[in-house]
Protein backbone atom coordinates (compact mmCIF):
# COMPACT_ATOMS: atom_id res chain seq x y z
CA UNK A 1 0.00 0.00 0.00
CA UNK A 2 2.89 2.34 0.77
CA UNK A 3 4.29 1.89 -2.74
CA UNK A 4 0.86 2.50 -4.26
CA UNK A 5 0.49 5.61 -2.12
CA UNK A 6 3.89 6.86 -3.28
CA UNK A 7 2.95 6.31 -6.92
CA UNK A 8 -0.31 8.21 -6.40
CA UNK A 9 1.55 11.14 -4.85
CA UNK A 10 4.07 11.11 -7.69
CA UNK A 11 1.24 11.12 -10.23
CA UNK A 12 -0.44 14.00 -8.39
CA UNK A 13 2.76 16.05 -8.50
CA UNK A 14 3.08 15.45 -12.25
CA UNK A 15 -0.58 16.37 -12.77
CA UNK A 16 -0.16 19.65 -10.84
CA UNK A 17 2.94 20.46 -12.88
CA UNK A 18 1.00 19.72 -16.08
CA UNK A 19 -1.82 22.03 -14.98
CA UNK A 20 0.70 24.80 -14.24
CA UNK A 21 2.26 24.30 -17.66
CA UNK A 22 -1.18 24.34 -19.33
CA UNK A 23 -2.13 27.54 -17.48
CA UNK A 24 1.07 29.22 -18.61
CA UNK A 25 0.40 28.30 -22.24
CA UNK A 26 -3.24 29.43 -21.98
CA UNK A 27 -2.03 32.88 -20.87
CA UNK A 28 -0.03 33.21 -24.09
CA UNK A 29 -2.97 32.86 -26.50
CA UNK A 30 -5.68 35.34 -27.48
CA UNK A 31 -8.80 35.59 -29.58
CA UNK A 32 -10.34 32.47 -31.09
CA UNK A 33 -7.54 30.22 -29.80
CA UNK A 34 -8.21 31.44 -26.26
CA UNK A 35 -11.86 30.51 -26.70
CA UNK A 36 -10.87 27.05 -27.87
CA UNK A 37 -8.56 26.78 -24.86
CA UNK A 38 -11.40 27.62 -22.49
CA UNK A 39 -13.55 24.89 -24.05
CA UNK A 40 -10.68 22.44 -23.67
CA UNK A 41 -10.19 23.55 -20.05
CA UNK A 42 -13.80 22.74 -19.23
CA UNK A 43 -13.41 19.33 -20.89
CA UNK A 44 -10.35 18.66 -18.73
CA UNK A 45 -12.31 19.63 -15.62
CA UNK A 46 -15.07 17.18 -16.58
CA UNK A 47 -12.48 14.41 -17.00
CA UNK A 48 -11.20 15.15 -13.49
CA UNK A 49 -14.79 15.05 -12.18
CA UNK A 50 -15.16 11.59 -13.75
CA UNK A 51 -12.02 10.42 -11.95
CA UNK A 52 -13.35 11.90 -8.72
CA UNK A 53 -16.73 10.15 -9.15
CA UNK A 54 -15.11 6.75 -9.72
CA UNK A 55 -12.91 7.16 -6.67
CA UNK A 56 -15.78 8.47 -4.58
CA UNK A 57 -17.84 5.37 -5.44
CA UNK A 58 -15.09 3.07 -4.13
CA UNK A 59 -14.53 5.28 -1.05
CA UNK A 60 -18.27 5.19 -0.34
CA UNK A 61 -18.31 1.40 -0.52
CA UNK A 62 -15.29 1.14 1.82
CA UNK A 63 -16.94 3.20 4.56
CA UNK A 64 -13.55 4.79 5.34
CA UNK A 65 -15.14 8.21 5.85
CA UNK A 66 -16.36 6.95 9.24
CA UNK A 67 -12.74 6.63 10.36
CA UNK A 68 -12.53 10.43 10.29
CA UNK A 69 -15.61 10.67 12.52
CA UNK A 70 -17.97 11.73 9.71
CA UNK A 71 -21.54 10.53 10.08
CA UNK A 72 -21.90 10.09 6.31
CA UNK A 73 -20.09 10.67 3.05
CA UNK A 74 -21.72 14.06 2.41
CA UNK A 75 -20.48 15.37 5.77
CA UNK A 76 -16.99 14.05 4.97
CA UNK A 77 -16.94 15.83 1.59
CA UNK A 78 -18.08 19.09 3.17
CA UNK A 79 -15.31 18.97 5.76
CA UNK A 80 -12.45 17.48 3.75
CA UNK A 81 -13.10 18.68 0.20
CA UNK A 82 -14.58 22.08 1.13
CA UNK A 83 -17.82 21.47 -0.79
CA UNK A 84 -21.24 22.91 0.03
CA UNK A 85 -23.89 20.48 1.22
CA UNK A 86 -25.68 20.62 -2.13
CA UNK A 87 -22.50 20.09 -4.18
CA UNK A 88 -21.43 17.21 -1.93
CA UNK A 89 -24.84 15.49 -2.12
CA UNK A 90 -24.87 15.86 -5.91
CA UNK A 91 -21.48 14.16 -6.27
CA UNK A 92 -22.46 11.34 -3.94
CA UNK A 93 -25.61 10.80 -6.01
CA UNK A 94 -23.59 10.72 -9.22
CA UNK A 95 -21.06 8.26 -7.80
CA UNK A 96 -23.78 5.89 -6.60
CA UNK A 97 -25.82 5.96 -9.81
CA UNK A 98 -22.96 5.66 -12.32
CA UNK A 99 -22.22 2.09 -11.33
CA UNK A 100 -25.72 1.19 -12.60
CA UNK A 101 -25.44 3.27 -15.81
CA UNK A 102 -22.58 1.77 -17.80
CA UNK A 103 -23.00 3.81 -20.98
CA UNK A 104 -23.16 7.06 -19.03
CA UNK A 105 -20.15 6.07 -16.95
CA UNK A 106 -18.13 5.26 -20.07
CA UNK A 107 -19.10 8.51 -21.84
CA UNK A 108 -18.19 10.49 -18.72
CA UNK A 109 -14.80 8.77 -18.34
CA UNK A 110 -13.83 9.38 -21.97
CA UNK A 111 -14.92 13.02 -21.98
CA UNK A 112 -17.86 12.53 -24.36
CA UNK A 113 -20.32 13.64 -21.66
CA UNK A 114 -19.92 16.63 -19.34
CA UNK A 115 -20.44 16.74 -15.60
CA UNK A 116 -23.71 18.68 -15.67
CA UNK A 117 -25.31 16.25 -18.14
CA UNK A 118 -24.22 13.37 -15.91
CA UNK A 119 -25.76 15.11 -12.89
CA UNK A 120 -29.10 15.34 -14.73
CA UNK A 121 -29.05 11.64 -15.59
CA UNK A 122 -28.08 10.69 -12.03
CA UNK A 123 -30.99 12.68 -10.59
CA UNK A 124 -33.35 11.02 -13.04
CA UNK A 125 -32.06 7.60 -11.99
CA UNK A 126 -32.57 8.53 -8.33
CA UNK A 127 -36.18 9.49 -9.02
CA UNK A 128 -37.16 6.61 -11.32
CA UNK A 129 -34.65 3.90 -10.54
CA UNK A 130 -31.49 3.18 -12.49
CA UNK A 131 -33.01 0.15 -14.24
CA UNK A 132 -35.61 2.32 -15.99
CA UNK A 133 -33.05 4.91 -17.07
CA UNK A 134 -30.69 2.16 -18.26
CA UNK A 135 -33.35 0.94 -20.72
CA UNK A 136 -33.43 4.38 -22.36
CA UNK A 137 -29.79 5.24 -21.72
CA UNK A 138 -28.69 5.19 -25.35
CA UNK A 139 -31.41 7.53 -26.59
CA UNK A 140 -30.97 9.88 -23.63
CA UNK A 141 -27.22 10.09 -24.25
CA UNK A 142 -27.83 10.84 -27.92
CA UNK A 143 -30.07 13.76 -26.93
CA UNK A 144 -27.56 14.96 -24.34
CA UNK A 145 -24.94 15.21 -27.08
CA UNK A 146 -27.09 17.77 -28.94
CA UNK A 147 -28.25 19.91 -26.00
CA UNK A 148 -26.90 22.15 -23.29
CA UNK A 149 -27.59 21.01 -19.69
CA UNK A 150 -30.60 23.30 -19.31
CA UNK A 151 -32.31 21.91 -22.40
CA UNK A 152 -31.41 18.36 -21.40
CA UNK A 153 -32.95 18.90 -17.96
CA UNK A 154 -36.28 19.56 -19.68
CA UNK A 155 -35.94 16.33 -21.68
CA UNK A 156 -35.12 14.35 -18.54
CA UNK A 157 -38.05 15.87 -16.64
CA UNK A 158 -40.44 15.01 -19.46
CA UNK A 159 -39.05 11.46 -19.40
CA UNK A 160 -39.84 11.29 -15.67
CA UNK A 161 -43.40 12.53 -16.26
CA UNK A 162 -44.00 9.94 -18.97
CA UNK A 163 -42.64 7.06 -16.88
CA UNK A 164 -44.00 7.97 -13.43
CA UNK A 165 -46.21 11.05 -13.27
CA UNK A 166 -47.00 10.43 -9.59
CA UNK A 167 -43.33 10.42 -8.63
CA UNK A 168 -42.78 13.64 -10.58
CA UNK A 169 -45.76 15.21 -8.80
CA UNK A 170 -44.40 14.06 -5.42
CA UNK A 171 -41.09 15.72 -6.22
CA UNK A 172 -42.86 18.95 -7.20
CA UNK A 173 -44.84 18.90 -3.95
CA UNK A 174 -41.63 18.32 -2.01
CA UNK A 175 -40.09 21.34 -3.73
CA UNK A 176 -43.17 23.41 -2.84
CA UNK A 177 -42.78 22.44 0.83
CA UNK A 178 -39.25 23.86 0.83
CA UNK A 179 -40.46 27.38 0.03
CA UNK A 180 -39.62 30.18 2.45
CA UNK A 181 -38.96 33.89 2.55
CA UNK A 182 -36.95 35.77 5.17
CA UNK A 183 -36.55 39.52 5.46
CA UNK A 184 -33.83 40.48 7.93
CA UNK A 185 -33.80 43.40 10.33
CA UNK A 186 -31.91 46.46 9.00
CA UNK A 187 -28.15 46.29 9.54
CA UNK A 188 -25.94 49.18 8.42
CA UNK A 189 -28.79 50.44 6.24
CA UNK A 190 -29.26 47.11 4.43
CA UNK A 191 -32.14 44.62 4.62
CA UNK A 192 -31.36 41.14 3.30
CA UNK A 193 -34.08 39.18 1.48
CA UNK A 194 -33.55 35.46 1.07
CA UNK A 195 -35.82 32.59 0.08
CA UNK A 196 -36.76 29.64 -2.09
CA UNK A 197 -39.77 29.28 -4.43
CA UNK A 198 -41.09 26.38 -6.46
CA UNK A 199 -40.81 26.73 -10.23
CA UNK A 200 -44.35 28.05 -10.74
CA UNK A 201 -44.02 30.77 -8.12
CA UNK A 202 -40.51 31.56 -9.32
CA UNK A 203 -41.74 32.02 -12.88
CA UNK A 204 -44.53 34.34 -11.72
CA UNK A 205 -42.13 36.51 -9.71
CA UNK A 206 -39.56 36.56 -12.51
CA UNK A 207 -42.18 37.51 -15.11
CA UNK A 208 -43.62 40.25 -12.89
CA UNK A 209 -40.20 41.74 -12.21
CA UNK A 210 -38.86 41.47 -15.75
CA UNK A 211 -42.06 42.68 -17.43
CA UNK A 212 -41.69 46.21 -16.12
CA UNK A 213 -37.94 46.66 -16.40
CA UNK A 214 -37.07 49.84 -18.32
CA UNK A 215 -34.54 49.66 -21.16
CA UNK A 216 -30.97 49.37 -19.91
CA UNK A 217 -29.77 52.10 -22.28
CA UNK A 218 -28.61 55.22 -20.40
CA UNK A 219 -29.22 53.47 -17.08
CA UNK A 220 -26.14 53.24 -14.87
CA UNK A 221 -27.72 50.68 -12.50
CA UNK A 222 -26.55 47.08 -12.57
CA UNK A 223 -29.10 44.44 -13.69
CA UNK A 224 -29.41 43.34 -10.06
CA UNK A 225 -30.11 46.89 -8.91
CA UNK A 226 -32.74 47.35 -11.61
CA UNK A 227 -34.52 44.15 -10.53
CA UNK A 228 -34.35 45.18 -6.88
CA UNK A 229 -35.91 48.57 -7.68
CA UNK A 230 -38.61 46.92 -9.78
CA UNK A 231 -39.53 44.53 -6.94
CA UNK A 232 -40.00 47.48 -4.59
CA UNK A 233 -42.22 49.19 -7.19
CA UNK A 234 -44.40 46.09 -7.41
CA UNK A 235 -44.89 46.13 -3.65
CA UNK A 236 -46.16 49.71 -3.63
CA UNK A 237 -49.99 50.10 -3.69
CA UNK A 238 -51.42 50.87 -7.12
CA UNK A 239 -55.06 51.29 -8.01
CA UNK A 240 -54.63 50.02 -11.57
CA UNK A 241 -53.74 46.44 -10.62
CA UNK A 242 -56.23 43.97 -9.21
CA UNK A 243 -59.20 44.68 -7.00
CA UNK A 244 -60.74 43.54 -3.75
CA UNK A 245 -62.81 40.90 -5.55
CA UNK A 246 -59.87 39.55 -7.58
CA UNK A 247 -61.55 40.43 -10.89
CA UNK A 248 -58.76 42.68 -12.16
CA UNK A 249 -55.83 41.82 -14.42
CA UNK A 250 -54.00 38.63 -13.44
CA UNK A 251 -50.25 37.96 -13.62
CA UNK A 252 -49.27 36.30 -16.90
CA UNK A 253 -47.70 32.84 -16.85
CA UNK A 254 -47.24 31.12 -20.20
CA UNK A 255 -47.45 27.32 -20.12
CA UNK A 256 -47.00 25.01 -23.11
CA UNK A 257 -48.82 21.73 -22.79
CA UNK A 258 -50.76 19.08 -24.68
CA UNK A 259 -54.40 18.06 -24.65
CA UNK A 260 -53.35 14.69 -23.20
CA UNK A 261 -51.72 16.48 -20.26
CA UNK A 262 -54.81 18.61 -19.67
CA UNK A 263 -57.11 15.59 -19.55
CA UNK A 264 -54.69 13.64 -17.34
CA UNK A 265 -54.08 10.83 -19.83
CA UNK A 266 -51.67 8.13 -18.68
CA UNK A 267 -48.15 8.57 -20.02
CA UNK A 268 -48.69 12.21 -20.98
CA UNK A 269 -45.74 14.59 -20.60
CA UNK A 270 -45.44 17.41 -18.13
CA UNK A 271 -45.91 21.00 -19.22
CA UNK A 272 -43.25 23.58 -19.95
CA UNK A 273 -42.96 27.02 -18.39
CA UNK A 274 -41.11 29.82 -20.13
CA UNK A 275 -37.45 28.99 -19.72
CA UNK A 276 -37.97 25.26 -20.20
CA UNK A 277 -38.86 24.21 -16.65
CA UNK A 278 -41.18 21.17 -16.61
CA UNK A 279 -44.12 21.09 -14.17
CA UNK A 280 -46.51 18.21 -13.34
CA UNK A 281 -49.75 17.66 -15.22
CA UNK A 282 -51.86 18.23 -12.11
CA UNK A 283 -50.22 21.63 -11.59
CA UNK A 284 -51.27 22.51 -15.14
CA UNK A 285 -54.84 21.41 -14.43
CA UNK A 286 -54.95 23.63 -11.32
CA UNK A 287 -53.67 26.67 -13.20
CA UNK A 288 -56.04 25.89 -16.08
CA UNK A 289 -59.05 26.28 -13.76
CA UNK A 290 -58.88 30.02 -14.42
CA UNK A 291 -56.77 30.67 -17.50
CA UNK A 292 -57.11 31.48 -21.17
CA UNK A 293 -55.79 28.95 -23.67
CA UNK A 294 -54.61 29.08 -27.27
CA UNK A 295 -54.73 25.92 -29.33
CA UNK A 296 -52.00 25.71 -31.95
CA UNK A 297 -52.39 23.03 -34.62
CA UNK A 298 -49.29 22.38 -36.73
CA UNK A 299 -49.06 20.20 -39.85
CA UNK A 300 -45.52 20.73 -40.97
CA UNK A 301 -46.08 24.45 -40.71
CA UNK A 302 -48.47 26.43 -38.54
CA UNK A 303 -51.90 26.11 -40.15
CA UNK A 304 -54.09 27.87 -37.65
CA UNK A 305 -54.27 29.35 -34.23
CA UNK A 306 -57.62 29.11 -32.47
CA UNK A 307 -58.23 31.11 -29.32
CA UNK A 308 -60.79 29.80 -26.87
CA UNK A 309 -60.92 31.77 -23.65
CA UNK A 310 -64.18 30.44 -22.21
CA UNK A 311 -62.15 28.58 -19.59
CA UNK A 312 -61.04 31.89 -18.08
CA UNK A 313 -63.51 33.41 -15.63
CA UNK A 314 -64.96 36.67 -17.02
CA UNK A 315 -64.58 39.70 -14.70
CA UNK A 316 -68.34 39.94 -14.10
CA UNK A 317 -68.52 36.27 -13.06
CA UNK A 318 -65.47 36.69 -10.88
CA UNK A 319 -67.11 39.62 -9.07
CA UNK A 320 -70.27 37.57 -8.57
CA UNK A 321 -68.18 34.72 -7.14
CA UNK A 322 -66.48 37.11 -4.72
CA UNK A 323 -69.88 38.37 -3.57
CA UNK A 324 -71.22 34.83 -3.15
CA UNK A 325 -68.20 33.03 -1.64
CA UNK A 326 -66.64 35.97 0.24
CA UNK A 327 -63.23 34.33 -0.20
CA UNK A 328 -61.82 30.80 -0.09
CA UNK A 329 -64.69 28.34 0.48
CA UNK A 330 -62.54 25.67 2.15
CA UNK A 331 -63.81 24.89 5.63
CA UNK A 332 -62.12 27.00 8.32
CA UNK A 333 -60.31 29.20 5.74
CA UNK A 334 -60.73 32.98 5.86
CA UNK A 335 -58.53 34.18 3.00
CA UNK A 336 -60.22 37.06 1.09
CA UNK A 337 -61.22 36.97 -2.60
CA UNK A 338 -58.09 38.73 -3.85
CA UNK A 339 -56.03 35.81 -2.50
CA UNK A 340 -58.03 33.14 -4.35
CA UNK A 341 -58.13 31.29 -7.68
CA UNK A 342 -61.30 30.29 -9.49
CA UNK A 343 -61.71 26.50 -9.38
CA UNK A 344 -63.90 24.41 -11.67
CA UNK A 345 -65.63 21.79 -9.49
CA UNK A 346 -66.01 19.68 -12.63
CA UNK A 347 -62.84 20.40 -14.56
CA UNK A 348 -63.16 22.46 -17.72
CA UNK A 349 -61.35 19.84 -19.79
CA UNK A 350 -63.93 17.29 -18.58
CA UNK A 351 -66.73 19.48 -20.01
CA UNK A 352 -67.22 21.42 -16.79
CA UNK A 353 -68.78 24.81 -17.69
CA UNK A 354 -67.41 28.18 -16.63
CA UNK A 355 -70.61 29.09 -14.85
CA UNK A 356 -71.45 30.08 -11.29
CA UNK A 357 -72.90 26.66 -10.47
CA UNK A 358 -69.58 24.97 -11.33
CA UNK A 359 -67.20 27.55 -9.89
CA UNK A 360 -65.86 28.16 -6.39
CA UNK A 361 -63.06 30.26 -4.95
CA UNK A 362 -60.07 28.51 -3.40
CA UNK A 363 -56.94 30.11 -2.01
CA UNK A 364 -53.64 28.97 -3.52
CA UNK A 365 -52.73 26.49 -0.71
CA UNK A 366 -56.16 24.81 -0.83
CA UNK A 367 -56.17 24.87 -4.64
CA UNK A 368 -52.84 23.01 -4.57
CA UNK A 369 -54.26 20.44 -2.15
CA UNK A 370 -57.15 19.68 -4.51
CA UNK A 371 -54.97 19.31 -7.59
CA UNK A 372 -51.38 18.37 -6.72
CA UNK A 373 -52.33 16.91 -3.34
CA UNK A 374 -55.22 14.81 -4.66
CA UNK A 375 -57.69 15.97 -1.96
CA UNK A 376 -61.39 15.69 -2.66
CA UNK A 377 -64.12 18.32 -2.17
CA UNK A 378 -67.47 17.81 -0.45
CA UNK A 379 -70.07 20.51 -0.13
CA UNK A 380 -71.38 21.14 3.37
CA UNK A 381 -74.83 22.32 4.41
CA UNK A 382 -73.22 25.60 5.53
CA UNK A 383 -72.24 26.37 1.95
CA UNK A 384 -68.59 25.79 2.72
CA UNK A 385 -66.58 22.90 1.27
CA UNK A 386 -64.78 20.21 3.24
CA UNK A 387 -61.48 18.89 1.92
CA UNK A 388 -61.34 15.10 1.97
CA UNK A 389 -57.91 13.64 2.64
CA UNK A 390 -56.75 11.34 -0.20
CA UNK A 391 -56.51 7.62 0.50
CA UNK A 392 -52.94 6.44 1.07
CA UNK A 393 -51.39 4.78 -1.96
CA UNK A 394 -50.73 1.07 -1.60
CA UNK A 395 -47.09 -0.05 -1.70
CA UNK A 396 -47.76 -1.94 -4.90
CA UNK A 397 -49.20 1.10 -6.67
Amino acid sequence: MAAAGDRLESARIRAVAAVDDYAAELRRVEGARLGEGLIETRALKDRVEAVFAEGLRRFDQSGEYAADGAIDLVAWLRAKCKLSGGAAAERVGIARQLQHLPQTSQAFATGELGYQHVAVLARTAEHLGAAIVRKAEGSLLALADTMDPGQFTGVAKNFEHRIDAQAALTEANRAHQRRYLTISEPLDGIVRIDGLLDVEAGALVRNAVNAGLPPARDDDRTPGQRRADRLVELCQPRVVVGSADGAGPRPHLIIRTTVDTLIGAAGSPGAELDGGVIIPAETVRRIACDAAISRIIGKGELDAELTRASRSTPPATRRALAARDRGCVAEHCNRPPQWTDTHHVKHWIDDGPTTMSNLILLCRPHHRKVHEGGWGLQRLTTGRWALIRPLPRSRSA
